[in-house]
């Protein structure tokens, strides 16, 4: 990969899930095991739903397709029942786990003289960058559990700003989620969205996957 004019760009903020590594699959398991047991349809379809939204938020939106009203203490319990689930599945992930050109583009934005974001929603992520083997490529890690609003919110996206010392307009995000670019852009940040133009249609540019991520062309 090039190297960066450094003049753009102080840091690059970067998704962990659907990005850096695939654990949707490992979510779609978890909330289709948890939706059948409450009687609803899970598809993968419902599942593109949930893309870039937190776990209380993913499980709002289940069960309101159930047939029942949950209290607060039942949907705790739910949530917590999901996350043990998610959090076997993940347990035997290692770095072959990566996503293709996922290291490099890491390396490519500290080798340009950016610091380098993780900006997820996911509460394990701390859990699975250590089994990646790439904990440190990051600067600075968003605690999820720490934050007051979920994506579309440019909370996370800005908290990781702050951290790194960056101001917003300097910042590129990377992300595979509708949510997460709305995130991205109302951070005022520029969004690199991973996957499919026709759906990350807010995004400033769209890159099949990180194998083809480069500075130069942002």
């Amino acid at each position: 990969m090039n190297t960066l004019q450094h003049d753009k760009y102080d840091a690059v903020i970067f998704d962990l899930d659907g990005v850096i590594t695939d654990t949707a699959r490992y979510h779609y398991l978890a909330w289709m095991r948890l939706a059948n047991t409450q009687g609803v349809h899970f598809d993968e379809e419902f599942n593109e739903q949930l893309k870039g939204i937190d776990r209380m938020g993913s499980l709002e939106r289940i069960l309101m397709a159930a047939t029942r009203q949950y209290s607060l203490a039942e949907k705790l319990a739910l949530a917590e029942e999901k996350n043990a689930q998610y959090v076997s599945l993940i347990s035997n992930m290692t770095p072959d786990d990566l996503l293709p050109g996922a290291v490099q583009a890491l390396d490519s934005c500290r080798a340009a003289g950016m610091k380098v974001g993780l900006a997820s929603v996911s509460k394990n992520a701390f859990t699975v960058l250590d089994k990646l083997g790439i904990m440190d490529k990051f600067d600075y890690v968003v605690d999820a559990a720490k934050l007051a609003r979920g994506k579309p919110d440019p909370e996370i996206f800005l908290k990781a700003a702050c951290a790194l010392d960056a101001l917003p307009a300097r910042c590129l995000g990377v992300e595979d989620a509708v949510a997460g670019v709305a995130s991205i852009k109302a951070a005022g940040m520029t969004a690199v969205g991973v996957g499919e133009r026709s759906v990350l249609a807010q995004a400033d540019f769209v890159i099949p996957g990180l194998a083809c991520f480069d500075l130069n062309n942002y």
